[in-house]
């Protein structure tokens, strides 16, 4: 069976672009963004820091937002960490490659220029993998990191070739009365609809009673995963899952056969 496999490739030095050796099929290519919007799948797997073999999937009802790299920013740093574990998929599979953005409580980032303009870097570089259609951006910003990371997603947006997507996931509550997002530059804002604290209950009992998210960017999509209950969801939607456990064939079929 032809297949594609991610695993990385371990530097010999700092000079390495990207850090992942990724063997492809010759049909890997780019669409146009137009394109790359009308062929996502409805139903998108988060492959996570973990040996991943996804490669029986179809990759025309599924796609793949993989941990593709971790940034870490502390006091005047920017610590780039790329994937670790090899990621097994089929030819022509849609793939997302997700930054997770962390910061460090006990030595707070200074958040400067230069820091942003790393980061921005250091992301941009994930459009050159093949396959890749968008880029998506994990972060749980606090209010004080807003502006940071609004600048951070200006900068890249212009970074970004025209065809490769932008989206970010978000808290709920960014979704709801906390809407701080709904003019940034993006294609997409995933409401993280698990793992929710604070006000997570009230806005489960405000979508069940078939509200719905008040900043546009959010409309499109949801964040779930396998091993929590969901609230009321829209059945047009695309799906964004995230496993606890390692994915399987069984476990991907019991989600597309319970999401029909």
């Amino acid at each position: 069976m032809k297949r594609v496999v991610l695993a990385l490739a371990i530097a010999a030095s700092a000079a390495a672009s990207i850090g992942f050796a990724l063997i492809r099929s010759k049909d890997a290519r780019h669409s146009s963004r137009n394109e790359t919007t009308a062929g996502v799948p409805r139903f998108i797997l988060w492959a996570w820091e973990r040996p991943t073999n996804l490669r029986f999937i179809d990759p025309s009802r599924v796609g793949v937002a993989f941990l593709a790299k971790t940034i870490r920013i502390a006091a005047d740093r920017v610590e780039s960490k790329p994937r670790l574990q090899a990621l097994d998929l089929p030819p022509n599979a849609k793939l997302i490659a997700v930054t997770r953005i962390e910061t460090d409580r006990n030595a707070p980032p200074q958040l400067s220029n230069e820091q942003r303009d790393a980061v921005v870097a250091a992301i941009a570089q994930l459009s050159a993998l093949p396959n890749v259609r968008e880029i998506q951006i994990d972060f749980d910003a606090t209010k004080s990191q807003r502006g940071f990371y609004r600048e951070l997603i200006v900068q890249l947006r212009r970074r970004l070739p025209s065809d490769v997507r932008l989206s970010i996931t978000a808290l709920a509550s960014w979704c709801m009365d906390d809407d701080w997002i709904s003019d940034l530059p993006i294609d997409e804002a995933v409401p993280m609809l698990f793992r929710m604290a604070g006000d997570g209950r009230s806005i489960i009992n405000r979508l069940n009673s078939g509200d719905d998210f008040n900043s546009p960017a959010c409309r499109g999509s949801y964040g779930i995963s396998t091993d929590e209950s969901r609230p009321q969801l829209i059945s047009a939607r695309k799906l964004y899952v995230f496993s606890a456990d390692v994915w399987t064939e069984d476990s991907v079929h019991k989600l597309l056969e319970t999401n029909k």
